[in-house]
């Protein structure tokens, strides 16, 4: 069994352990499928955000649905629209949300759209958040974009950083 388990890597050890499954004969390792002339870039920059509440038709006052609209300055120039779901708890700091938005407009002198995916959750005032660049979600000069962004909010200023690929 134990070199079986060598044989699978971490992707098949986790399917293993989480499914209960006997593990298959072999699984191959996950690589990173960059090609090696790729590198990270970096775009920073600020948005403003505008957030309507829409219409819950859960009938549960902890749920939220609402919509999205930005204004980016710096590295990525352009607009974006989304929706998001949010559920707040009975504890004060605790809840989290998912959205998706397309942002449209020019990151560092190449112009199309691209989606982001954000998952975000709140324990007790402590933040975890994730936006991922959905894969084959760019268009025109931004296709192939993958990355990922973190926002940071001072003295009610928004900011976002993205770390990206992009074909040449």
């Amino acid at each position: 069994m134990v070199n079986k388990l060598r044989r699978l890597g971490h992707a098949g050890i986790l399917l293993v352990c989480c499914t209960g499954c006997t593990p298959p004969p072999y699984i191959a390792p996950l690589t990173n499928s960059l090609p090696k002339t790729h590198t990270m870039h970096h775009a920073k920059g600020t948005f403003e955000v505008k957030v309507t509440p829409q219409q819950n038709l859960t009938g549960d006052a902890t749920q939220g649905h609402l919509l999205l609209e930005k204004q980016l300055q710096g590295d990525l120039t352009g607009t974006s629209r989304g929706q998001m779901l949010a559920a707040n708890n009975a504890i004060e700091g605790s809840g989290g949300y998912v959205a998706i938005e397309r942002i449209t407009g020019t990151l560092q002198g190449r112009s199309g759209s691209f989606v982001l995916q954000h998952v975000g959750h709140m324990g007790r005032g402590q933040m975890q958040l994730t936006i991922t660049v959905l894969p084959d979600s760019g268009t025109e000069q931004l296709q192939g974009l993958t990355g990922t962004l973190r926002i940071r909010i001072e003295q009610g200023q928004h900011y976002y950083e993205l770390d990206y690929d992009l074909p040449e």
